[in-house]
């Protein structure tokens, strides 16, 4: 529960030009640690983002500065965010404020329901940054709030604050030993999305070295992003140029912009233009084929492009509120529950969003030799859109389509620990005997062996995916309606706690790992402490919007 300043009896004591606030104003939970991010000048101008909850905030005006004592600062205040799909209430704000800093973190905090007295002219964000690390200008002070705070904000959705000796927080500090070093070689290295990871390891936390690390990988994403000519291949304007892969949208990622303005303010790496080109390269579909639904056996699937592909649309929409955004939300909803509900290859629902092996490996379409199936780990790529699709449309569709993908999982999806060997255990050493692992095929028709083949082939240490798995587990227990199963899912998240391991965490042979465990890991922490099925519950309240 996040309880407002404005919501407090308040003693205020008039002394002069300056309003003097009981120490209650000054509330643990609203406080800003400035941080001595660059340059060395003790003047600074500070410019934080401070997200907020859904209904807490309708006029930045309402939002004072205040010092350690308590006493309101001159402050200049700017909507950066709404809530669009919601009541229409501030998300988020840009506060900006000068001070000297003579130390390496100064501590201040902001204060709701009360309109401010000392205003202060606001100025570009660009005017806060000095020379910093690999030739980036960056802030020369950065900002922290609390997590408390953050999470209650709901700006990268339901989250819990990361518990002390916390397993999977602990998980996530170890790989950050050797992630947090800016990957300027390695293209690959951003896959999955590097910076909206970051700044929500921060949201957790309130880490400064989170938020730092986050913030200079936006800055290097958006420097690559491409902002002329027209968003389709081979121009493909709007992609990301690192690499010399523009046209590959995989890439290409709306959530670190929306994240970047409601935690930082800063607004200096995007505009409207640049957002539309981003989101029309993803409906163009780049250099692959334009999106939309499954229509045949023959077509081309996978569940990261699907998966990715919704998630920043709902990111756009939340962004921008531009409605042109909802409606693909709701068209690319539908392509998969009619993929999933009634899949054109004529076996059944299953619940997974079966498609053809040979395609998803870019190989010839040959339906005498195909294993239909899908990817695990793929998959939770399409649970994280959804999810995000649920919390803005409150779509009724989306909680049994997660629910049947858990099912799917339980009944086809992982590798039963007693069909492995010493010359196929394909799981790494570094999660125990009792580790689990997921086909890197899956499916409820296939021969086993075909399965077996693909898993020689192509899927040791699958596992390495055990991670990002989990959130698709306890997201299928947040809406499961059936006790018998939803224990199962539970018992299921638990054995996948083995991957926490801190000899788990220090594999860093490929750079994304970091990506791929974390973007949508963390709201797991969150579903699996809420009554099962409790998301049913939600959904009712919810309605559609």
């Amino acid at each position: 529960m996040i309880v407002l300043a404005g919501t407090l009896a308040m003693a205020m004591v008039a002394t002069g030009a300056k309003s003097v606030a009981a120490p209650a104003e000054t509330i643990p939970t609203q406080s800003i640690v400035l941080h001595r991010n660059a340059g060395s000048d003790p003047d600074v101008r500070v410019t934080v983002g401070i997200p907020l909850p859904p209904g807490a905030l309708r006029d930045p005006k309402q939002v004072r500065i205040l010092d350690d004592r308590g006493v309101e600062i001159p402050a200049a205040v700017q909507t950066t965010l709404r809530w669009y799909a919601k009541d229409g209430s501030v998300r988020a704000v840009r506060a900006q404020f000068r001070t000297r800093m003579d130390g390496r973190d100064k501590t201040f905090y902001f204060a709701l329901g009360r309109p401010r007295e000392h205003d202060l002219a606001a100025w570009p964000y660009s005017d806060g940054l000095v020379n910093g690390e690999a030739g980036f200008r960056v802030p020369a002070v950065l900002a922290t709030l609390t997590p408390t705070w953050l999470c209650d904000s709901l700006v990268a959705g339901p989250q819990l604050p990361a518990a002390a000796k916390e397993p999977y927080a602990n998980y996530v500090s170890a790989q950050f030993r050797w992630a947090r070093k800016l990957p300027v070689a390695d293209p690959t290295a951003w896959l999955f999305d590097r910076p909206s990871t970051l700044y929500k390891a921060y949201v957790r936390t309130g880490r400064f070295d989170y938020l730092q690390a986050a913030d200079l990988s936006y800055r290097f994403y958006m420097k690559y992003i491409r902002r002329d000519g027209l968003p389709v291949s081979p121009s493909c304007a709007g992609g990301w140029t690192f690499g010399d892969k523009p046209c590959d949208v995989k890439y290409v990622y709306v959530e670190p912009v929306l994240l970047a303005l409601a935690l930082t303010g800063d607004d200096t790496q995007h505009d409207a233009v640049t957002i539309d080109k981003m989101m029309t390269l993803w409906e163009n579909g780049g250099w692959n084929r334009r999106p939309g639904p499954y229509r045949h056996p023959s077509d081309y699937f996978t569940e990261r492009l699907a998966g990715l592909g919704l998630l920043q649309t709902v990111s756009a929409y939340e962004l921008t509120g531009d409605r042109r955004y909802m409606t693909r939300i709701e068209e690319r909803v539908s392509w998969l529950y009619m993929h999933q509900r009634n899949n054109p290859d004529g076996m059944g629902d299953d619940g997974s969003w079966r498609n053809s092996w040979n395609l998803h490996e870019n190989d010839a379409w040959d339906p005498a030799t195909d294993v239909r199936g899908s990817s695990p780990w793929m998959s939770e790529n399409i649970i994280d859109g959804l999810w995000h699709a649920w919390l803005v449309t409150g779509d009724v569709r989306i909680p049994p389509m997660i629910a049947s993908f858990g099912q799917y999982m339980e009944r086809y999806g992982w590798i039963d620990i007693a069909l492995l060997a010493p010359s196929h255990d394909w799981r790494n050493p570094c999660s125990g005997g009792n580790g689990q692992i997921a086909w890197y095929w899956s499916s409820a028709h296939a021969e086993r062996k075909s399965l077996v083949a693909i898993q020689e082939s192509d899927g040791w240490y699958s596992d390495a995916h055990n991670v990002e798995l989990g959130f698709a587990v306890a997201a299928a227990y947040y809406f499961e309606p059936d006790p018998k199963q939803s224990a199962a899912l539970k018992r299921r998240f638990e054995a996948l706690s083995s991957s926490y391991t801190p000899a788990c965490a220090a594999l860093d042979d490929t750079l994304r790992r970091f990506n791929w465990n974390n973007r949508g890991s963390a709201v797991a922490q969150w579903m699996i402490r809420q009554a099962p099925g409790s998301g049913l519950s939600a959904s009712v309240a919810r309605g559609q919007p």
